[in-house]
């Protein structure tokens, strides 16, 4: 088992909970900015081929679903996936996002840490699909979730809300 030494905390982490440690850091984060967004703007589309801000808001809990599947069942490519569509209230949506959390971090925190180096299908480029370990395919949907909560951001300045800090201060939440 490979451990890493986290000088901040002075204690070893095994791979598996130096990513649940990070996913709950950035689960918080990504909470903050979508609490903050004014939920009567749902609607807001910056473009015409953008979502609206409900719908990429939604996205957060469809990569929550493929997270669970990649951990459970695996993917079935035969099958286009299907995304729901987003429910009306912002509250539901941040519900359902809360929900699949504690699932996935669940199911992470049941693993052995050799079965973070498992595969799993997914998708490795442009109509590729391909073997990449658990870890691989969990901090892949991680970083996907912090570059559509960046994304998000940009909604909620568009819409007038106040946007937290989230790796330092903003201009709405300076630091002093």
């Amino acid at each position: 088992m490979a451990t890493t030494f986290c000088a901040l905390h002075n204690t070893t982490h095994s791979p598996r909970e130096q990513y649940l440690n990070v996913y709950e850091e950035e689960f918080q984060r990504t909470m903050r900015v979508l609490r903050a967004y004014p939920p009567e703007k749902g609607d807001l589309r910056p473009h015409p081929k953008s979502k609206t801000a409900r719908e990429l808001a939604w996205m957060f809990v469809f990569e929550q679903g493929a997270m669970e599947k990649g951990l459970t069942t695996g993917f079935d490519f035969s099958k286009p996936a299907r995304m729901p569509p987003a429910p009306e209230s912002f509250d539901q949506i941040l519900a359902v996002f809360e929900t699949g959390h504690k699932k996935v971090a669940g199911l992470i925190s049941q693993l052995r840490d050799d079965e973070m180096y498992s595969t799993v299908q997914f998708f490795t480029g442009p109509g590729r699909i391909g073997d990449m370990s658990r870890a691989q395919f969990l901090w892949l949907m991680l970083h996907d979730q912090i570059h559509h909560r960046g994304q998000f951001s940009i909604y909620l300045r568009m819409a007038d809300g106040k946007v937290p800090a989230i790796y330092g201060p903003s201009a709405d939440e300076p630091w002093t």
